[in-house]
């Protein structure tokens, strides 16, 4: 069974940095692709950052969070981070871990796996 477990939400400032996690187990295939989408209150659901387990360094970061979000996997531990810094207001959401086999799903914003979010809250 293939489990996706978010972790390290919480509130902060803006401006501040916060590390989120998620946890992967139960893929058999060593090559895989892992994001991280958001959706805010009466928002879309959006993609933040993705990149590929085992196909090298390649990521992908939506407009808004480049230069300040860093998203890593530790592939001893398989787990997916992604490093928040100067959090903005507008970062506030539900953040969510997903992985897929293929990317197209991913770049749909459909991929097949989802962990159950972890809340990212960023006050003034």
């Amino acid at each position: 069974e293939i489990r996706l477990v978010e972790s390290g939400g919480g509130s902060v400032q803006a401006g501040d940095s916060l590390k989120i996690s998620c946890a992967i187990s139960g893929f058999r295939s060593t090559f895989y692709f892992v994001a991280w989408f958001r959706q805010a209150p009466g928002k879309e659901r959006e993609g933040v950052a993705s990149m590929s387990f085992g196909g090298g360094d390649s990521k992908y970061y939506h407009d808004s969070v480049k230069g300040r979000f860093t998203i890593s996997l530790d592939t001893v531990q398989n787990t997916l981070y992604l490093q928040m810094n100067s959090l903005k207001i507008e970062d506030t959401g539900m953040y969510y871990c997903s992985a897929d086999n293929q990317y197209e799903p991913i770049l749909l914003g459909q991929p097949r796996y989802w962990g159950q979010g972890t809340q990212v809250t960023v006050s003034s």
